[in-house]
Formats: C-alpha cells, structure tokens, sequence
C-alpha cells in the first residue's frame, strides 16, 4: 500500500502538495516530516531495535520512528510508527517533545524527536509490521561507542539529546 506524504516548505508550512512515498524528486526547499521515538526506561538505558535485513541500513540498530503520513500532527505520526514497528501502544499524554532537527540536501525533512519514559517490557515488544527483527536497552555511553558503526546513520539522537530528556 502507498503511503503519501504532505511536503512542507522551509519554514515547515504546508505547501498543499501531497505526494507519494517513492516517487517524487524534492525540489530545494521542500521537506517532509520524520519522527522519533527515544524510549527511556527507569535507568535512563534507550530502547534501540534491529532493522530486518531487507530494508534500507538493514541489521543496523535505531530508535524507531519514521515519516508521517499525509494529514498527520508529528504526535500521531510517532504513536503510530511505535505501536507499528515494537507493538506498544502509547498515549498522547505519554509523549514529550525533545525537539526538531532540520535536514539538509540528502535527507529534506524535519526530524521531530519525542520522549517516552516506559519500562517496556519483552512481552510488550512483537514487531508487527516486520520493520524489526530485535531489541535491547542500551545505555547512552553504549549507544554513543555503537554510533559509528552500528546504528543508522540518520539517527540525529546523541549526547545533547540524550541530557534534553534527562531534564524532561
């Protein structure tokens, strides 16, 4: 099924164009709208999964997320990226904003990072849409030394992130 994707110009206004996923070229100063998820748990450790091996950085580690669908709020886009990649159904009011990121030439979007503090546990977590293969938590020095060559490299989540969600 395809998914459409409204574009956004540079000061992230929508245009009123809608396209579909994969068969449009961004002209410079349109964007579209990425999201994701950090999952702390009560030791501050991120919940990071494994891509399946056949999509794109397939078997690399990443917080989830992805882009929203057209007529989507970043909020609702994230809920239903989490509850469709790890199964785990969140609430508005469990989200926390963290902040947006501005793509550049390769990669034309808006990044918005959102918080969920959960101890999610391993019976919560099933993969649903197959984008997943596994998981674990990871702290943040663990996370940062796996940086370079294990995570997805459009992964905008590191150290300062990581102390924003600290003081959330």
């Amino acid at each position: 099924m395809s998914e459409y994707w409204d574009i956004y110009d540079e000061n992230r206004r929508k245009t009123g164009k809608v396209v579909e996923r994969g068969n449009y070229d961004f002209k410079p100063g349109e964007y579209h709208i990425v999201v994701t998820g950090i999952i702390l748990n009560s030791k501050n450790e991120i919940l990071i999964t494994k891509r399946a091996p056949y999509k794109k950085f397939g078997l690399m580690w990443e917080c989830n997320g992805g882009s929203i669908l057209s007529g989507e709020t970043s909020l609702q886009g994230i809920l239903r990226e989490l509850k469709e990649e790890i199964g785990v159904e969140f609430k508005e009011k469990d989200a926390i904003f963290l902040k947006t990121v501005k793509g550049g030439k390769k990669y034309p979007d808006f990044k918005d990072l959102w918080l969920f503090r959960k101890d999610v546990k391993k019976e919560e977590i099933t993969f649903p849409d197959g984008e997943a293969i596994d998981y674990k938590w990871v702290t943040i020095d663990e996370f940062m030394k796996m940086y370079n060559n294990e995570i997805v490299p459009t992964v905008d989540f590191g150290i300062e992130e990581y102390k924003l969600a600290l003081s959330k």
